[in-house]
């Protein structure tokens, strides 16, 4: 059996196919979805139809995202922390016009789905599957501020700053980076610095390779570190402009 670890999916499901093709998934495998699911591209609806009926035959972890929040905000009619021209200007846009093919029953179903999402996951080996990252220097138990979980970036960006000279037990080394053997995340690109491949920095590893904008979505074995990708999302969708 091996585990897996998807980055932002963003409504991509012909890479979604693609990578979980490409890794030769099977039945005895466990699958952990770091979020984002939706917003970007046009099949965000089918990315979750596909996710709904996948994990009836396959061991998955489902976390929560901030794009998949907000688009539980919008289907429940929530609007106190929802900004929606700036959500349609960031891959909304898609999201609402492939609800409005969609019938109401399967928007309930979506919407329980939505709601059955994680914050995070801790495996046995002490590994942390987070969206976007936490601040707590004691670790997620104790994180004061929940969103947090699917909206914080200051530890990727922190992980990016290290020193890489400085080893764990020196003085100034981060406590966030002491707390476990290895964080996964989303959330932020890797695009951003120029890289289309996962990144690790400190205990960290970045799975986001871009597949809202021009990058590729990614799945990586978690104990071997090998990895697959899908083509570019703008090649897939090449009538689309994605987040772009």
């Amino acid at each position: 059996m091996r585990t897996f670890v998807i980055g932002d999916i963003h409504g991509g499901l012909l890479a979604l196919e693609q990578v979980l093709k490409r890794a030769e998934v099977t039945t005895q495998d466990t699958l952990i979805f770091l979020g984002d699911y939706v917003d970007g591209w046009s099949q965000s609806a089918e990315v979750i139809d596909f996710l709904i009926e996948f994990k009836k035959t396959q061991n998955c972890i489902f976390i929560r995202g901030n794009h998949d929040q907000l688009a539980l905000d919008w289907l429940e009619n929530r609007h106190e922390d929802l900004d929606e021209e700036m959500w349609y200007k960031h891959g909304g846009k898609a999201t609402v016009e492939g609800y409005s093919k969609i019938s109401p029953e399967r928007k309930k179903e979506h919407i329980a789905f939505f709601e059955s999402l994680k914050d995070y996951y801790l495996d046995d080996e002490n590994r942390l599957f987070v969206h976007a990252g936490f601040t707590n220097l004691n670790g997620v138990v104790w994180e004061y501020f929940p969103k947090l979980f699917y909206w914080d970036r200051t530890l990727w960006e922190s992980a990016l700053a290290l020193d890489p000279n400085l080893k764990p037990d020196d003085l100034y080394y981060p406590k966030r980076f002491t707390v476990y053997k290895e964080i996964y995340i989303g959330h932020t690109p890797v695009t951003r610095i120029g890289e289309t491949v996962p990144i690790n920095k400190a205990c960290v590893w970045n799975v986001d390779t871009g597949a809202a904008f021009k990058g590729p979505l990614t799945i990586m074995n978690v104990d071997t570190k090998e990895f697959w990708q899908s083509e570019p999302l703008n090649e897939l969708y090449s009538n689309e402009k994605g987040r772009n």
